[in-house]
């Protein structure tokens, strides 16, 4: 055997090691189970749920501790890191391509996939969150009975704040709020956190304005600065979004997937000034 061959075998054993402790974790790739998959126009590489999972949780780190790598860091019993969501490359699977997406827990940078309607010059104001689509993107994704329940028993923080999260991520956004309103006001270590998800709640829903209004009341963080970035672009005001925009990409770290998002953002005011 050609050493090129037992490289190749090596690292396709490595591969499948690394998939079955995904799988084993609650992180590896949904399976289908033989029902209809959607496809996109475009081919698209389905995305990692560890990953996606690591990404959606990244908020938490930034608001906690002031960055995501080195520097402060907190206990990892005050992170959600060991509480994947029952089902969660279930619910990764099933989401649709996003476009202006929110820094918040539950969202992943994966989400923005297709990028046609970018390069096509598109209005970017109707690429938005809209209040009320009458279409299959705007109808929530089904969620399991173990998903479900989970959602239900949250309790404590951030626990609250997560389930908040991913019931959003399903679009199920009233159920989001009204977890977010029967479980009253936040300890002051997660006040932070749960005005963002507040806003991005009030983003996702399509209520574009108030969410920027709320973040704009927000003190200045980077997944703040992000968002009120990401808001103002999509709002039809670049220099505004191009401000809070660098501020927040030259904080994040170039290995994390949100710092490429937030420069494909600038790109975008780039190319239309």
């Amino acid at each position: 055997m050609s050493q090129t061959a037992r490289s190749v075998t090596e690292l396709f054993s490595q591969y499948l090691r690394r998939q079955m402790a995904a799988q084993a974790a609650g992180l590896g790739l949904a399976d289908p189970d033989g029902q209809a998959v959607p496809h996109e126009a475009v081919s698209l590489q389905p995305v990692d749920p560890r990953q996606a999972w690591e990404d959606a949780v990244a908020v938490v780190r930034i608001l906690q501790t002031g960055s995501i790598g080195e520097g402060k860091t907190i206990s990892s019993a005050a992170l959600p890191d060991r509480e994947v969501p029952p089902d969660w490359p279930v619910l990764v699977a099933a989401q649709e391509p996003a476009i202006a997406l929110a820094f918040c827990i539950g969202n992943f940078p994966q989400l923005v996939r297709n990028l046609q309607p970018l390069l096509a010059g598109s209005d970017l104001t109707a690429l938005r969150p809209q209040a009320e689509l009458g279409n299959e993107k705007g109808r929530p994704v089904v969620l399991t009975p173990a998903l479900l329940q989970w959602a239900s028993e949250a309790h404590g923080y951030p626990q609250i704040l997560v389930a908040t999260g991913i019931l959003r991520l399903a679009r199920r956004f009233d159920q989001a709020g009204e977890l977010l309103k029967s479980k009253g006001e936040a300890p002051a270590a997660w006040q932070a956190l749960r005005a963002n998800e507040e806003a991005s709640l009030a983003w996702h829903r399509g209520n574009a304005e108030e969410a920027l209004a709320l973040w704009q009341a927000q003190k200045s963080s980077v997944p703040v600065l992000f968002n009120r970035g990401m808001a103002s672009l999509f709002l039809g005001r670049p220099s505004d979004a191009r401000d809070a925009l660098g501020e927040a990409v030259a904080q994040l770290p170039e290995t994390n997937a949100w710092h490429h998002l937030g420069n494909l953002y600038l790109a975008l005011i780039a190319a239309r000034s």
